[in-house]
């Protein structure tokens, strides 16, 4: 058994059933606004799924693929997990648990630009990775933002079928694309409503409720290297310091397009720890 998902249907360009801005700053590291998306995800799941079919198996919730810095879907994944396992509880359902999609390259291209074919060509160099023995005699529910034209779900379906999983499985959503004459570059138009410029990133990276991801340091490192140099300058040495280990975490020094910006933040690093060192003597 399948299930597909999603609380929020597109199906024009002009208009939303949720927030642009909204998904926008939750896609570049707004954590409350992750949680009220993961809340409401599952909350619609519960009345549209389980309140009518419940789930006897053990239920396992996997966020979308990364390697070591997470993307977005995975703070949307933490709210959907506490509110889904608290009415799990109240209907005396054993809780969640979870597990991890490995996947082995990164990429620095826009995503969301690409056409349906692009998206596949680029995703499908990719192969994702998980414990399928960990998954026996259990359900599956697959996470992850926004659903455009299904290339990630085909090649979730490629891991399922390499794993040979026969588990009963939801694919969830908090948004799809439901109408095909709509441009899949639609997805940029969300992932940039609010972010033109590195500095639209400001009230994001400053927030007590920011939670890095993928996104957020591509975009970062991928910058020119003036308005990187401004805006670093302006960031706490613990955003900056967080910053530089995720960009190696994620092997991004090896990119050519992120290796300058990388090297600026080190040096800043390094001279920031020379400073203090000097003041205290």
């Amino acid at each position: 058994m399948q299930i597909n998902y999603a609380l929020h249907k597109i199906d024009n360009g002009d208009s939303f059933t949720f927030n642009p801005t909204h998904y926008s700053k939750f896609k570049f590291g707004d954590d409350e606004i992750a949680e009220s998306f993961g809340v409401s995800l599952a909350q619609g799941f519960i009345n549209r799924h389980l309140s009518v079919t419940p789930v006897e198996k053990k239920i396992v919730v996997i966020s979308s693929p990364y390697a070591f810095i997470p993307t977005a879907t995975f703070s949307m994944k933490n709210y959907f997990v506490y509110e889904l396992n608290k009415w799990l509880v109240e209907n005396n359902f054993p809780v969640v648990e979870e597990t991890k999609i490995h996947r082995t390259n990164t990429y620095i291209h826009d995503y969301g630009e690409l056409n349906a074919e692009e998206r596949m060509n680029l995703i499908g160099n990719d192969s994702f990775h998980i414990d399928n023995k960990f998954l026996e005699n259990k359900t599956l529910i697959f996470l992850d933002d926004i659903r455009i034209t299904g290339s990630h779900e085909k090649m979730i379906h490629k891991m399922i079928e390499s794993y040979s999983l026969f588990n009963d499985t939801y694919l969830l959503y908090y948004a799809e694309l439901v109408n095909q004459a709509v441009h899949p570059n639609i997805e940029n138009f969300l992932n940039y409503h609010h972010v033109k410029s590195i500095f639209d990133l400001d009230d994001i990276v400053k927030n007590k409720r920011f939670s890095i991801n993928t996104r957020i340091v591509k975009y970062i490192l991928k910058t020119d290297t003036n308005s990187f140099k401004v805006f670093i300058q302006n960031q706490n040495q613990d955003f900056i310091n967080l910053l530089y280990n995720m960009a190696l975490g994620n092997n991004y020094y090896n990119i050519e397009d992120y290796k300058e910006n990388i090297t600026e933040l080190k040096q800043y690093i390094t001279d920031e720890k020379n400073t203090i060192v000097l003041n205290k003597h």
